[in-house]
């Protein structure tokens, strides 16, 4: 007699007792089922013989049997049908044969994957970053990863300022991209690493109708008499804006507040005020109504750094993930490009 496996119809012999047949034990109905002993059916299975499958899987032909006759137990049938010094699979074998094809093709994808993710390529990382920073670097860089590691996945998440870093602190994310603050010019926070990323000037932005539109360049004191559109408080650009006006001998007047480089362009396309911008930020959005004014001496600059958490930056999901950030950030570089 044959028992069938799929599309193969294969003989079981009987090589050694198993202890099979109600005969050997009292049935106590369906439990639970432990998938090493489906492993050891299918080897059966596939093997055609319980000495065959033993040596495919270092056991002795003993241990086989009694792994076979534990999945009956278990499972509250049999697996096979004597007939004579033969076996086929029953009814119930057959279904437990094709689980435990199924089970086995699961285990060797894991087994793929857990490869994968230790050479870095497969898995997810979570990044948090900046509006312009998102735009022009993370974007990119995410892009450039779907065509050389598609099965890296990475997750963004639009934070300014301090958020970014508390993001990574708590573990919700796993890389931060921010800006040098006052707070934490000497370094980063405890338990993360930072590394430059880019630096970029700010420029002077003014209504297209302002007296010094149609210069080449400008200084910031020029700028001293007019209202001015800021960042919020707390976001680290309004403090390095501030610092380059109290270099240059004023204290602005800031008339409107927005973190939107789109809405403070359109305030100042508008005449509302005059503002500084770092350039990146001023990539895509409409210049109507406004100029764009490099500044003469000593620009006001902001360094972008990405964070991780001590010691993940050696993790090859999060490396790979880093090495396209810094890619995509080096053409962004003022100290590098000029």
């Amino acid at each position: 007699m044959t028992a069938t496996f799929g599309q193969e119809s294969r003989e079981v012999h009987h090589e050694i007792p198993l202890t099979l047949g109600k005969q050997f034990f009292t049935r106590r109905g369906p439990g639970m089922i432990d998938p090493r002993r489906l492993r050891v059916l299918l080897a059966v299975a596939l093997h055609g013989s319980v000495t065959a499958a033993a040596a495919a899987l270092h056991m002795s032909p003993s241990a086989v049997s009694q792994q076979v006759a534990a999945l009956e137990r278990e499972v509250g049938h049999d697996m096979f049908e004597r007939y004579g010094r033969r076996l086929r699979l029953t009814a119930t074998g057959e279904i437990m044969v094709r689980h435990a094809r199924r089970l086995s093709a699961l285990l060797e994808e894991a087994e793929a994957d857990l490869a994968a993710a230790a050479h870095g390529q497969v898995g997810e990382v979570s990044v948090a970053a900046f509006t312009s920073a998102i735009t022009e670097v993370v974007a990119p860089a995410v892009a450039s990863l779907r065509e050389t590691s598609p099965r890296v996945r990475v997750l963004v998440k639009d934070a300014e300022g301090p958020a970014g870093r508390h993001l990574l602190a708590t573990g919700e994310v796993d890389i931060a991209i921010g800006v040098a603050h006052q707070e934490d010019m000497s370094g980063a926070a405890a338990g993360q690493h930072r590394a430059f990323l880019y630096t970029e000037p700010f420029d002077a932005l003014v209504p297209r109708r302002h007296p010094l539109a149609s210069a080449l360049a400008i200084d910031v004191a020029q700028l001293a008499g007019d209202p001015w559109i800021m960042p919020w408080p707390g976001n680290p650009l309004r403090d390095l804006i501030g610092l380059a006006c109290e270099e240059a001998g004023f204290r602005p007047d800031v008339v409107s507040v927005s973190n939107d480089f789109r809405a403070i362009c359109a305030l100042v396309s508008s005449g509302a005020g005059v503002a500084l911008a770092p350039r990146s930020a001023l990539r895509g959005i409409h210049m109507h109504g406004m100029k764009v004014l490099p500044l003469d001496t000593r620009p006001p600059t902001r360094r972008v750094f990405v964070s991780v958490r001590a010691g993940a930056d050696q993790h090859p999901l999060i490396n790979q993930v880093l090495v396209a950030l810094r890619q995509h950030a080096a053409v962004l570089d003022w100290e590098r490009t000029g």
